[in-house]
């Protein structure tokens, strides 16, 4: 078993993926450090759309890095929630789904070539640079998301 963190960035056709052992805050948060460090140093800020898992909140920052770490992070993120039920709305879930055919679709024996196998799977995305092609309308969320959007009615 192991743990896949896949950040997309839908625009440019970029992804980032790590594998990790666990689903942790803390593993969580060296993936947001990472992110922020390594993969965008020069972002002010990083705007990112996640679930509602426990794990994926300010939080895992807190229980990664000591509190001035966790702080300075903390504030180059913009923080972004999909509907509870909702996590088909999540790019990076529509990502993990294409992972999960293209590479995953078969047994891995062992951690190594699980890394090796997703690092060229995200290697050969991003060469071809693959964006989203999101279809959801406003008009079309409207209708499928009815009970999210709050009604008001004017006297």
């Amino acid at each position: 078993m192991a743990n896949l963190f896949v950040a997309f960035e839908p625009r440019a056709g970029r992804r980032v993926v790590e594998v990790t052992e666990h689903r942790t805050a803390i593993d969580f948060g060296r993936f947001l450090a990472h992110l922020l460090d390594v993969v965008y140093p020069s972002a002010r800020r990083l705007v990112l759309v996640t679930d509602n898992l426990n794990a994926h909140g300010i939080g895992s920052l807190y229980e990664a890095f000591e509190r001035a770490e966790a702080r300075r992070l903390a504030r180059r993120i913009g923080w972004h929630y999909t509907p509870r039920h909702g996590s088909w709305l999540s790019m990076a879930e529509v990502e993990l789904g294409v992972l999960a055919r293209q590479c995953l679709d078969r047994r891995i024996p062992d951690s190594g070539a699980l890394k090796r196998e997703v690092a060229a799977w995200e290697s050969r995305r991003n060469a071809a640079a693959v964006k989203a092609d999101w279809q959801l309308t406003a008009a079309d969320a409207r209708v499928k998301l009815k009970k999210l959007y709050p009604t008001v009615q004017l006297q």
